[in-house]
């Protein structure tokens, strides 16, 4: 794979990639979504910052990885099936063409169940949707239940996963990846507190698999400043210790 190293931003005048420069962030996006699609656009800029392709702005999401992977597929240069938008989708019952149709399909299907018969129960929650499809290869194989949050979560999510979790009638153990950020660091607090609160009679076992700062200074993970919007800024030390940024997944 090709890759290129982004130009800086932080000046006043802006300077434009050469054509060379744009066609290695190119080959570097087709290699990134060939190798996971379907992939969602969000999840493309992140595995582009890590790999040096682009800055962590929200302007090189937009003005570069958006308006490539459009040209890309309108060009046949990209697949239109590899890239995902699971912000939207049909909804439609499911019908058939006949009643052996209907168990042809059914046995092609079919898969057992395997923590029915396990001492506890495991889910896995994300903060962001954009990489879901990176992680549900991984949690589908083992046929746990991803919990995709998109930020805070709503009562009512949390109210349906707590009645899930509670019905296992066992110990459950709940896994999170999430931003090492204000908001990224207090989700999970959220979540535990209201899951122990909505199902009480439950064990639960709550663990931060991801970001940590361990992880960001370890894999020296790019980084952005803390959004002075955020409520919790001002008593956030930063992704590296000190440092006052951010990171995410």
């Amino acid at each position: 794979m090709a890759t290129t190293t982004y130009r800086s931003r932080s000046t006043k005048r802006k300077t434009r990639r050469s054509r060379a420069e744009i066609a290695a962030i190119k080959v570097g996006l087709f290699d990134i979504v060939a190798s996971q699609h379907p992939a969602t656009v969000r999840g493309v800029f992140y595995q582009a910052v890590s790999r040096g392709l682009v800055a962590k702005t929200e302007s090189e999401y937009k003005q570069t990885v958006i308006r490539l992977l459009v040209n890309m597929r309108r060009a046949g240069e990209l697949p239109f099936g590899w890239v995902a938008d699971e912000t939207r989708w049909m909804r439609k019952p499911a019908s058939y063409s006949s009643l052996a149709d209907m168990l042809s399909q059914t046995s092609q299907l079919y898969r057992r169940a395997l923590w029915d018969d396990q001492d506890s129960y495991v889910e896995v929650w994300l903060e962001k949707e954009a990489i879901s499809g990176a992680i549900y290869e991984v949690t589908s194989v083992w046929d746990v239940p991803l919990m995709p949050t998109r930020g805070y979560p709503s009562l009512t999510f949390l109210h349906h996963a707590a009645e899930a979790m509670a019905a296992q009638a066992k110990p459950a153990s709940i896994y999170y990846l999430g931003d090492h950020d204000p908001s990224g660091l207090d989700i999970p607090r959220v979540i535990e507190r209201e899951l122990r609160r909505m199902a009480p009679n439950t064990p639960l076992s709550f663990t931060r698999l991801a970001v940590t700062v361990g992880q960001i200074e370890r894999y020296d993970l790019p980084t952005r400043p803390t959004k002075v919007t955020d409520s919790r800024a001002r008593d956030f030390s930063g992704g590296r210790r000190g440092s006052g940024r951010d990171s995410g997944p």
